[in-house]
């Protein structure tokens, strides 16, 4: 019998399927009562607190009586009509009745002054502007939904009062968070729903029949049910940001159905070599199940680098991201073997006998990479750097209205504000003092002059005992020279006063510097912990560094591709993505972080065979060659189910969930292509037996205690009864 606690577990699981089975039925279920609860638990905002720019807006805002501003748009209508003035007027006392709702104005209730505010400049809209009072989010969000209802009953109305061309249409800031997250909420519902049966379509093809290829896919949706249960618990104690919910549902998707494919695969490989079904495990859980367990530990090594990050929101990811790469090694080892245990009279064995042979595509990919490792090793890294090149010259920027699609109804009320009622948004920076406004008029005054100020606003109170003076920029909210003006405006600020400088510009320099800040403690944690796993699975100090390197490169290539699509547009029309003008400071963490993790789990797959090869007293040019041809079909085929995973969530309306699925499908089709098949190869056969070299002390040190599964025992297998296939 195969030794070792992962082949123990696995057949454990297969003899006791029911319980086990019984047990994740229970967590599914927990993760569909929770599933609702955490998505409105959803924070609106991902700013980190405690920092200069967002204390100043809550300075602000402690004087704030207000939650915000709904607003209703009617459309084709004229306003000095009769019936369109009583139906308005109508609406605005109904709204007014609605609880939560401070005041309502319409253009036919404010002083005839102020009316034209409210007026479309060609004359054919008009605006119903309903204040909220102040109020908690739990309390905020019923009613938005309640104003916003009784606002749509206006479309009725006109209609029933002789003018059904008019439209109508709500907007402002409340609604639009609400009705991000509830984009977000369909994003990800339609990518797992698209992405699963064509998941599963893939892995009939992989598999050759229906019951084999089903195993992985129900075991991504086990493990991103029982993820839900742990962001609620985590919602509880820190802000979830959309990015949490987003990255884990692919994170939990990606590894369980490779996970998945990779035990199943080699389950079938060892029942094809004749051994009996639980023996089977036993050998395909030891093997794989190692592999599993280890590119588990190096993905969640490469988020735990994320919980050293002050801003919460990143731990809140990292935490989550560790937690879900636990969840679906747990899934992989214990929930397949129980189904496996249960449906393996209907799985098919694999077609080819295991062997030493190495006979095959990948084997003569990789024998025709050592015949000239310098120059394929030369030529894909030149490749790697050329892809990389529009990173030099990107953009991070915070992402606005620009990262929300037009399918919206908030968003496309804010571009007719602009358009036709005067409301554009002047980009500007705003600061804030604990004075009076003459006073900070006063200071205010020495910046009109400032290269980089078109105009100063008259500065207002903004309760509190705090003022707001804005600053209208000449360009735009978050160029460089909006940033140098909030650092001169830093080191002058009014005399005597606590003050603060707030915008967008200063948001960005206040992210951007903690990120900045924690960013070499989070690397550290991150190379220390993925190098201490590798050298644990493979006794060497050169393979990991290696793989480290290649990484890199390989996410350079990657950001590459995100700033040529994202800040400059490149294949915007054929990819339907959104053009931003730069890169999310979050979402470049958030990428880097997973697609590192990501990276090194294809290097766990192969590094996991080429190292059974060499054990087994194979050199390293065979072990690569054998280790490639039987990994390479899985690498790729588990690329492939990645892609339609990724690429399901890079179809998403909001852009922020685009660009983290273009960016993690980028990185799997260039690490399972071009790195694991090219690059890997190659210096593999260049370092030769170096490969495995480690200084004496910790050489020593893994022999003693490196973390390895006992060696597979090679008896003559007595052939296990024919299994039925019912595909």
């Amino acid at each position: 019998m195969a030794l070792g606690v992962v082949a123990k577990i696995g057949r454990f699981c297969f003899r006791h399927r029911w319980s086990v089975l019984g047990l994740w039925l229970v967590v599914v279920v927990l993760g569909g009562l929770t599933f609702g609860p955490v998505f409105s638990a959803i924070a609106d905002a991902s700013n980190p607190k405690h920092i200069e720019a967002i204390d100043g807006v809550d300075a602000v805002a402690t004087g704030n009586d207000s939650s915000g501003t709904v607003i209703g748009l009617i459309n084709n209508v004229d306003p000095n009509a009769a019936a369109v003035r009583a139906a308005v007027t109508a609406a605005a006392e109904d709204a007014s009745r609605a609880g939560g709702v401070r005041a309502v104005a319409t253009p036919y209730s404010v002083p005839q002054a102020q009316a034209p505010a409210y007026l479309a400049t060609d004359g054919h809209g008009l605006l119903v502007v309903v204040t909220l009072a102040k109020l908690e989010r739990n309390e905020r969000d019923p009613v938005v939904n309640d104003v916003r209802d009784r606002l749509h009953h206006l479309d009725d109305a006109l209609s029933s009062a002789g003018v059904p061309q008019a439209t109508v249409e709500v907007g402002g800031n409340p609604v639009l968070n609400a009705q991000i997250r509830g984009a977000q909420k369909e994003d990800l519902g339609r990518a797992e729903l698209i992405s699963l049966p064509l998941t599963l379509v893939v892995l009939v093809f992989v598999f050759g029949g229906l019951i084999a290829a089903g195993l992985p896919v129900l075991a991504a949706f086990v493990s991103v049910a029982a993820a839900m249960p742990l962001l609620w618990v985590f919602s509880r104690v820190t802000d979830l940001d959309q990015n949490v919910v987003t990255v884990c549902t692919l994170l939990g998707l990606g590894l369980s159905i490779d996970y998945g494919l990779l035990l199943v695969a080699r389950y079938r490989e060892e029942v094809a070599a004749g051994f009996e079904p639980e023996e089977a495990v036993g050998r395909a859980w030891a093997t794989a199940g190692r592999t599993i367990f280890f590119s588990a530990l190096t993905v969640a090594a490469a988020l735990s680098g994320l919980m050293m990050f002050s801003i919460h929101q990143l731990g809140a990811l990292g935490a989550g991201g560790v937690s879900i790469a636990v969840v679906a090694m747990l899934a992989a080892l214990t929930f397949t073997s129980a189904l496996i245990g249960l449906l393996h009279k209907r799985i098919r064995p694999s077609r080819k006998a295991t062997g030493g042979d190495e006979r095959g595509f990948f084997a003569g990919l990789s024998r025709a990479v050592q015949r000239r490792p310098v120059l394929i090793a030369a030529a894909t890294a030149a490749v790697l750097l050329a892809a990389g090149s529009p990173l030099l010259g990107a953009t991070i920027k915070l992402p606005h209205l620009e990262g929300v699609p037009r399918t919206i109804e908030s968003a496309r009320v804010a571009d007719e504000l602009a358009a036709r009622f005067g409301r554009s948004y002047r980009p500007v920076v705003t600061v804030v003092a604990r004075t009076d406004a003459a006073s900070l008029d006063a200071y205010a005054a020495k910046w009109a002059s400032d290269p980089a100020v078109a105009g100063l606003q008259p500065a207002k109170a903004a309760g509190n005992g705090v003022a707001t003076v804005d600053l209208v920029l000449r360009g735009g909210s978050q160029d460089d020279a909006a940033q140098e003006l909030v650092h001169r405006l830093r080191a002058d600020r009014p005399a005597g006063v606590q003050s603060w400088v707030v915008g967008d510009a200063a948001t960005l320099i206040d992210l951007v510097g903690l990120i900045t800040d924690d960013l070499p403690a989070a690397v550290t944690v991150t190379l220390v912990a993925m190098v201490l796993l590798l050298f644990a699975m493979t006794g060497s100090l050169v393979v990991p560094v290696k793989a480290v390197l290649a990484n890199v490169v390989s996410l350079g290539a990657t950001f590459g591709v995100m700033v040529a699509v994202f800040e400059h547009g490149w294949g915007a029309g054929v990819l339907h993505t959104l053009t931003v003008g730069g890169l999310d400071p979050f979402v470049v963490v958030i990428v880097f972080a997973f697609a590192f993790g990501l990276s090194m789990d294809y290097e766990v797959f192969l590094l996991g065979r080429i190292k059974e090869y060499v054990e087994r007293g194979d050199d390293t040019d065979a072990a690569v060659r054998r280790g490639l041809q039987h990994t390479g079909r899985i690498i790729t085929s588990a690329a492939l189910l990645m892609v339609v995973v990724f690429g399901c969530f890079a179809a998403a309306d909001l852009g922020t969930i685009e660009q983290v699925g273009v960016g993690l499908l980028t990185a799997v089709v260039i690490d399972a292509t071009v790195v694991r098949c090219l690059l890997v190869p190659a210096t593999m056969t260049l370092l030769g037996r170096w490969n495995w070299w480690a200084p004496g002390p910790l050489r020593r040190l893994h022999e003693r205690i490196g973390l390895r599964e006992h060696a597979l025992p090679e008896p003559e297998p007595v052939r296990a009864a024919e299994p039925i296939a019912v595909d």
